[in-house]
């Protein structure tokens, strides 16, 4: 148990932790997170990957999301946002969606961590941070996967941006855009300065 004690020492709560994070301090490593896991001292997010419960007031929760995309992907380079965030647009999209997305380097598909359905979608480029000219763009690429109309979204689409910034928008589009996101917005922004 001293092995078990000589990890349990290292864990903060609200912290994820990879099984190899944790082998230097037991040689039966796999022993020594499933008595963790067993005690509530620990939760397994996935294979090999672990979390520290933090204590809320509202009893205890996972990780932030980006700390447990963080220790699944063993990477820093990501974004996580959310089909969600497209109704901040004012296009016309309103639906909540509850599983978000994951741009990364690493790993594409369906993964749940812990509780929660992450979609990871592999991409070479993504910004460190969502803007509102990102957002556009990727409304536009993802188009066909919304609960609304997509002519009605897309029309309004076309009218957001007009009003927006057309250097940063176009550069977004260059950077972000699939090729039909990259006709669509030629025809959108082509009597604009």
């Amino acid at each position: 148990m001293a092995q078990t004690e000589q990890i349990r020492e290292k864990l903060r709560p609200g912290k994820v932790y990879r099984r190899e994070d944790l082998e230097q301090y037991s040689s039966s490593v796999d022993r020594d997170l499933s008595n963790l896991v067993q005690e509530g001292a620990l939760r397994k997010a996935a294979r090999g990957v672990y979390y520290v419960p933090r204590k809320t007031a509202f009893g205890q929760a996972p990780p932030e999301d980006k700390e447990l995309v963080r220790g699944f992907l063993k990477d820093n380079r990501f974004l996580l946002t959310s089909p969600n965030a497209y109704n901040s647009l004012g296009v016309g999209t309103t639906q909540l969606y509850n599983q978000p997305v994951v741009y990364n380097h690493k790993r594409h598909g369906t993964f749940k961590l812990g509780n929660r359905s992450y979609s990871f979608r592999v991409k070479p480029h993504f910004p460190k941070q969502v803007t509102e000219e990102f957002l556009l763009v990727d409304l536009v690429n993802n188009l066909a996967q919304l609960a609304e109309n997509g002519e009605e979204v897309l029309a309004r689409a076309a009218d957001k941006a007009k009003e927006m910034d057309g250097p940063k928008l176009r550069a977004a589009v260059r950077q972000y855009g699939n090729v039909r996101t990259q006709k669509l917005f030629s025809s959108f922004l082509q009597n604009t300065p």
